[in-house]
């Protein structure tokens, strides 16, 4: 992780891949996306950089197959 490490919650991460929770929760379950870390025991969050790391993959796998 970096020096900055910022969290996303829940609504962030929907906004900026586009996916419903429920859709990204069924990729985490798969291992196709990201797990959230656990904040506390109501509270979880993704890594930032992760969820980054995550849409460039996705951008780079779609340009291989068209």
């Amino acid at each position: 992780m970096s020096a900055t490490t910022r969290f996303i919650r829940i609504a962030q991460v929907c906004d900026r891949v586009g996916l419903k929770r429920a859709c990204i929760y069924r990729y985490i379950k798969l291992g196709k996306f990201p797990a959230p870390v656990k904040l506390g025991p109501r509270a979880s969050a993704w890594v930032e950089s992760e969820v980054e790391d995550w849409q460039k993959q996705q951008v780079i796998g779609s340009r291989k197959a068209a």
